[in-house]
């Protein structure tokens, strides 16, 4: 079974110059943890939960130098700064991607190993959909166990 069996098609994706505002309200309304990033038709990044919220930490260095206390309700303030910039300014711009004809448990694997929950499909640049490991989940269980419970 292939990715291209399961994958998601309509995939919601935004562009880099988006403001984190915006992108931020699509992940919280309908619980996306991370969207594609997608300019002039071609994938150029994906934007996560991750990314937006590691904005508003210290970064290690300053913390494992003594130079860094951290006040976290100081911290939490800075989200209403961070939802200001855009996605570029955010985002992971290295595209780690699965095509549509591969096997599904290969998929799985370079996810598990990432520690992603979803992951892009593309024919070179261009993003044709995506898959989740609920999706390859599903698609095994249904496969191998459905028919007998």
């Amino acid at each position: 079974m292939n990715v291209e069996d399961i994958m998601t098609t309509n995939v919601r994706t935004v562009s880099s110059d988006k403001k984190l505002g915006e992108v931020v309200s699509l992940m919280c309304i309908y619980r996306y943890s991370g969207i594609p990033v997608v300019d002039d038709g071609k994938l150029v990044g994906t934007v996560s939960e991750s990314d937006i919220l590691g904005k508003m930490f210290p970064k290690l260095e300053d913390l494992m130098s003594g130079m860094s206390t951290v006040d976290y309700d100081a911290q939490l303030n800075q989200y209403s700064d961070v939802v200001t910039i855009t996605v570029k300014d955010v985002m992971t711009p290295v595209v780690i991607s699965v095509k549509p004809d591969m096997h599904i448990l290969q998929a799985a694997s370079m996810m598990v190993g990432r520690k992603f929950r979803r992951i892009p499909v593309a024919i070179g640049d261009k993003l044709v959909g995506m898959v989740s490991m609920g999706d390859v989940h599903k698609a095994i269980y249904q496969s191998t166990l459905a028919t007998k419970f």
